[in-house]
């Protein structure tokens, strides 16, 4: 399982743990976000600006 953050705010997606608010459960695969899925807490950035967390 991976992580993905925004460039912008530092949000991360974890594939582990999902995120409930968004509708992604525990386990959702980055692959399964939707292409057009912005960053929740700052908006500015599309998924594909997303950056492996490392």
């Amino acid at each position: 399982m991976s992580a993905y953050r925004c460039p912008v705010c530092d949000y991360t997606y974890d594939e582990r743990t999902g995120d409930a608010r968004e509708g992604f459960p525990a386990g959702t695969a980055w692959a399964e976000v939707p292409d057009d899925w912005c960053c929740p807490d700052c908006g500015v950035r599309e998924k594909v600006d997303f950056e492996p967390a490392g």
